[in-house]
């Protein structure tokens, strides 16, 4: 049996990207911008039909800074963010010379805790911040809880900033991620349910603000025949052969979620008489996650071997698997900004792990998998 490199989560092409691609090459727009630049935001305007604004930038992160300075975050001010996440959702508050504040995750969705939540935004005011912000996470796809969130959000009057970079597909309640928060991001990282290499989008709820971002993100070019600045801005725009790859990649969009489901499925079979073993999964039939990353919980007392054991076993048979995110609040570059919370979010990164989840893995794949799990279950 070959040990090829089982990947995580691996780039999957459609084989309709090339002809994009080829179409800028012919018509020599290689240059940023261009009309894939117009036509993938286009194609994800459609497919998230929410009469939404978009804007195709450079990465996730750079939509994620873009959306904390159109909603005004500035020096000093204080925006909450979900601890249990990667770093980029957190990296842009200090870019903005803000202050974060880190709240810990529930274990339905593993998401934002809406008590955590409520009590960091009574501290913060009492202690005279009143947070300019609270930046939710879709995490490994599954949304966070959107109505207990945004209730708490309305009812003191702070944005959310809807991190949806793991997101595209997921829905809660036939809504689509990416179109609750006033502002949101989307990623076409190597590594997501699609991607343009590398590339993100901002998510607007009017014309207005997308038009802000985009003039931001192509660095703030006044309407003169010089070039003249008024304001700071950023290289964050996509390029038009990185939208050419994204157009063929939306043409997928659909089929390869099924197939992330699908091995979610798998998955969740294969656990489902194994006492100690926590899947993450929908918690009602509110919510539907693309799965971009199926994940467990390993309880070592009953098990009798902990996550790292499990991965170490992936490893030694060439396939990759990730612990969960550490959270923000134990990183060395956050750990003195405050937190709220118990520690959730703390033990599931201990005890969790992330297994490979690629919508392009194959029966043989899956085979090997399944024989690491039998090995190290005993079964």
């Amino acid at each position: 049996m070959s040990n090829s490199k089982i990947w995580l989560s691996s780039p999957h092409m459609g084989g309709g990207e090339i002809k994009y691609v080829n179409k800028a090459f012919d018509t020599n727009w290689i240059a940023p911008l261009g009309p894939n630049v117009q036509g993938f935001e286009k194609d994800l305007e459609k497919y998230l039909s929410e009469n939404v604004h978009i804007g195709a930038l450079s990465s996730g992160t750079a939509a994620l800074h873009l959306g904390l300075i159109l909603l005004g975050v500035k020096s000093g001010d204080e925006v909450i963010c979900q601890s249990m996440t990667f770093s980029a959702s957190a990296n842009p508050i200090l870019y903005q010379g803000a202050v974060p504040v880190f709240v810990d995750s529930e274990l339905d969705t593993w998401n934002i805790c809406p008590v955590a939540l409520e009590k960091a935004i009574l501290d913060r005011i009492r202690k005279g911040k009143k947070p300019k912000a609270i930046i939710a996470v879709h995490l490994y796809g599954m949304p966070y809880k959107i109505d207990e969130i945004h209730a708490i959000a309305d009812k003191y009057e702070i944005a959310i900033l809807e991190d949806s970079a793991e997101a595209l597909g997921s829905h809660y309640k036939n809504k689509k991620c990416g179109t609750f928060g006033q502002i949101a991001a989307l990623s076409f990282n190597g590594n997501k349910i699609i991607t343009t290499s590398g590339g993100g989008a901002i998510v607007a709820q009017n014309e207005d603000l997308k038009n802000k971002a985009i003039f931001l993100s192509t660095q703030a070019r006044d309407n003169a025949p010089h070039y003249q600045h008024s304001e700071i801005g950023f290289n964050y725009r996509m390029s038009n052969i990185c939208a050419g790859i994204g157009r063929g990649q939306m043409e997928v969009l659909d089929a390869h979620i099924k197939l992330r489901r699908d091995m979610h499925d798998f998955y969740a079979q294969y656990f489902a008489d194994i006492d100690g073993i926590t899947i993450l999964k929908e918690p009602s039939q509110d919510y539907y996650s693309n799965h971009w990353l199926s994940a467990i919980v390993i309880d070592p007392g009953k098990i009798g071997k902990n996550r790292e054991n499990l991965r170490l076993a992936f490893e030694l048979e060439n396939i990759e698997s990730r612990p969960l995110w550490k959270p923000m609040h134990l990183q060395p570059v956050f750990e003195k900004y405050p937190y709220y919370g118990e520690k959730v979010s703390e033990l599931l990164f201990q005890n969790g792990l992330c297994l490979p989840s690629g919508s392009n893995l194959m029966e043989e794949d899956r085979l090997r998998i399944k024989n690491v799990l039998n090995t190290f279950f005993q079964k």
